[in-house]
């Protein structure tokens, strides 16, 4: 019973942290079964082999590693987002807007995409850049925009070939396939193979920078305040993350591959995760329903 009952509250801690609900139920949870197509993806798609696998945890550190290397995106993080004063709150948001734009109806991925670009509307701002010349910035700018679609979609591949299985059609697939969010977030003509998604990354080369913003949030990702139970894991995933990135962007973020096998230990304490949230989420039961809903009303309509 001890045992059990460590397991339920480490179980509710983890879904806290990435859902803000104990039960990994939250109302935008539940909504995924609602909705009239089974969205842009669907059963058997890379994005949902991607998506649905627990090396997006990891992925998440890897992609916001990156995000800290350009200095408009990171002047955006360091002057408008709340990381530092409501983590869970920040990351929640994101799992969100992934979750649903990978799971939802059409019209519901399409709205999550359209709120986020509205916020985006007010994140504005200035940077110096390492000559020292001072460059606005905008978070509806297509430079920021497809710098951050990109990173994101290599921190999943990345991530998911590492430490998950096969994806049905390759990288290849889930990069064509998850550009359409590229598109739902105004990105234009964003990359539909893996060599297109590497040779977008290395065209931003010449802006990408380390300072003291990075830094910082190199620190803050190391060690997130997400409560003592979660430190040691989230050390191991951060490890983990910078082990998988390419030697050139360690280099760039300042950072060393661990002398440690963080490859294998991520591995073990993803493995460890999944084994208490269970073999189905809660985004894919309730995705679920909402599929086996429309396949009762197309039979129904046929009879």
């Amino acid at each position: 019973m001890p045992r059990l009952a460590v397991a339920t509250r480490m179980r509710a801690r983890i879904l806290t942290i990435f859902s803000g609900d104990a039960n990994g139920q939250p109302a935008w949870v539940r909504q995924l079964a609602e909705g009239e197509d089974a969205g842009f993806f669907g059963p058997g798609s890379a994005v949902w082999e991607v998506h649905n696998g627990i090396p997006t945890v990891v992925a998440g550190i890897r992609a916001l590693l990156m995000q800290t290397l350009h200095p408009g995106a990171m002047a955006g993080v360091h002057d408008h987002s709340r990381y530092r004063e409501d983590p869970l709150g920040r990351l929640a948001g994101t799992v969100r807007w992934v979750l649903t734009t990978t799971f939802a109806d059409r019209a519901r991925a399409t709205e999550v995409c359209q709120q986020i670009t509205r916020l985006h509307g007010k994140v504005r701002g200035d940077y110096r850049t390492a000559e020292g010349e001072t460059v606005e910035y905008s978070a509806e700018d297509a430079e920021l925009i497809g710098w951050v679609h990109c990173v994101f979609a290599d921190a999943f591949l990345g991530s998911h070939e590492t430490w998950g299985g096969p994806i049905p059609g390759g990288a290849d697939a889930y990069v064509a396939e998850w550009a359409i969010a590229g598109e739902l977030m105004g990105m234009h003509n964003p990359p539909r193979s893996r060599a297109e998604l590497h040779a977008a990354i290395a065209s931003y080369k010449p802006v990408l920078r380390r300072d003291d913003r990075v830094d910082a949030a190199v620190r803050w990702l190391k060690n997130p305040p997400l409560g003592a139970g979660a430190g040691p894991v989230c050390r191991i995933f951060f490890a983990g993350a910078v082990a998988s990135l390419p030697a050139e962007y360690r280099k760039l973020l300042g950072l060393r591959r661990p002398w440690w096998p963080a490859i294998t230990a991520t591995r073990i304490g993803l493995g460890i995760t999944r084994r208490l949230l269970g073999t189905q989420s809660s985004s894919m039961a309730y995705t679920l329903q909402r599929l086996d809903r429309l396949a009762s009303e197309r039979a129904d309509r046929g009879r």
